[in-house]
């Protein structure tokens, strides 16, 4: 299998290690270029940042100068794109930068298992990850973009699918792991009256407190539920608009420097906001979150009820899907309940990906059958009860055109994409300026890069 250019697809969390110093016998030198295309240019550090966040993720299989050299020839292609999208005037919006940083979160955090043994392992909080990232991520996107505009009419015949089949030699044909298709029936039980206002009797006895004279930020660390912020004093640091929740922001930037909020509902629960600083479209605040939560009680009455419809389900008086149609009060209900790989986009799950928390519970099931009713959080960490079906499981195999044929047409067509990438590089190389130290001119570059 040919190896893609495409750089990033490879590291996530560069941005995340600091400047690599490299030691000499006389001097210390902090950084330097090494590289500039068009306007843009390519430092050491950013080299030597990506080789050793390789190496801490295990994804190193050759030689260090021969690793560095790909890494190099990764960022030529991410400046020249990035050179590009600057002459097609190509822009993203913030919005669109926070959802994905948004997603990256998320992702890493299901790596990790939770926000907080995430944020002690960096020593960072969520909100210092996202601010680092931002204008990585901003970049990303807009090369992504010219990457989209260069291959986006590309298609693959079933010939084509077969022949790149062919000629993958028997020996490199990839190893297909186990992949399942899991449906659920989620359960969550509503937040009593009770229970918000009583959160909301807490934040006014925390507003009054400050207002006679309390720290607002150690109310906060002592006190909020946002585990990002609690440790820094609540500080959110500086945003534009449309980075926050719109209920936030829209008495954020309202307010004046050290003027305390009433109380704001959003979707995370109910805040109160301490203004510390206003740049122009740019808003500084602190902030107290509470989150109302789901009374014992209830969560016990949700899983009695889904262990009910279980045996309705075993007993064939009521299928699954139909369940799902009636009684499942998340989204995925719209979908008979299936639990969508957020990246990849279909249903198939490699078990790798999956949580453990509900491997754990299908991998004891047989096709089509149900599960108990188990405990799980939602995205927002709200408790809630779910039935689990397994729809589907293979057996791990070298892929074939029976089995695989939608994985190997992904395949061919990215490698379609790879050769159309290529070409466009050559094209469009020869017509920005593009300078690398000596350094760094004897790797075995796959493009003609000077």
């Amino acid at each position: 299998m040919k190896k893609l250019i495409i750089f990033f697809c490879l590291v996530i969390f560069t941005s995340y290690i600091g400047k690599v110093e490299a030691q000499t016998s006389d001097t210390t030198i902090i950084d330097e270029v090494v590289a500039v295309v068009g306007k843009n240019y390519i430092l050491l550090s950013d080299i030597e940042n990506q080789y050793l966040q390789m190496r801490l993720q295990g994804g190193i299989t050759g030689s260090e100068s021969t690793v560095k050299c790909e890494i190099i020839e990764n960022l030529l292609f991410e400046k020249l794109m990035l050179h590009q999208a600057e002459l097609d005037s190509i822009e993203v919006t913030p919005d669109q930068v926070e959802s994905e940083l948004d997603r990256r979160m998320r992702y890493f955090i299901n790596q990790f298992g939770t926000q907080e043994k995430l944020e002690k392992f960096y020593d960072k909080s969520v909100i210092e990850f996202k601010a680092e990232l931002r204008e990585v991520i901003t970049q990303q996107m807009k090369v992504e973009k010219v990457q989209q505009n260069i291959t986006e009419k590309t298609r693959v015949t079933p010939s084509e699918v077969k022949t790149f089949y062919k000629n993958i030699p028997k020996d490199s044909i990839p190893l297909i792991g186990s992949v399942i298709e899991i449906a659920q029936l989620v359960k969550k039980p509503p937040i009593s009256p009770a229970e918000k206002f009583e959160i909301k009797e807490k934040l006014r006895k925390l507003r009054d407190r400050v207002i006679k004279g309390e720290s607002f930020e150690a109310m906060a660390r002592l006190y909020s539920e946002d585990p990002g912020s609690a440790k820094m004093g609540g500080d959110l640091g500086l945003h534009g608009r449309g980075e926050l929740y719109a209920e936030f922001e829209a008495v954020a930037f309202k307010l004046k420097p050290g003027d305390i909020s009433e109380i704001v509902e959003t979707e995370a629960g109910y805040h109160i906001i301490q203004s510390i600083e206003r740049r122009g479209d740019f808003v500084r605040v602190r902030h107290i979150l509470l989150r109302p939560k789901v009374s014992p009680v209830a969560l016990s009455e949700a899983k009695i009820f889904l262990d009910s419809i279980g045996l309705l389900i075993r007993a064939d008086s009521i299928s699954f899907e139909d369940a799902v149609k009636q009684f499942s009060t998340d989204g995925s209900k719209n979908n008979n309940g299936i639990l969508m790989n957020q990246y990849t986009g279909s249903s198939d799950w490699p078990v790798d990906q999956l949580d453990p928390k509900i491997f754990f519970v299908v991998d004891k099931l047989q096709i089509g059958e149900v599960s108990q009713a188990v405990l799980m959080e939602d995205e927002k960490g709200e408790e809630a009860y779910r039935l689990l079906s397994l729809i589907k499981r293979t057996q791990p195999h070298r892929a074939n055109l029976a089995e695989d044929y939608d994985q190997i047409q992904s395949w061919a067509l990215q490698s379609k994409k790879l050769e159309i990438i290529k070409k466009w590089i050559e094209i469009n190389s020869k017509n920005v300026f593009i300078k690398i130290s000596d350094n760094y001119k004897k790797c075995n570059y796959q493009q003609k890069w000077f």
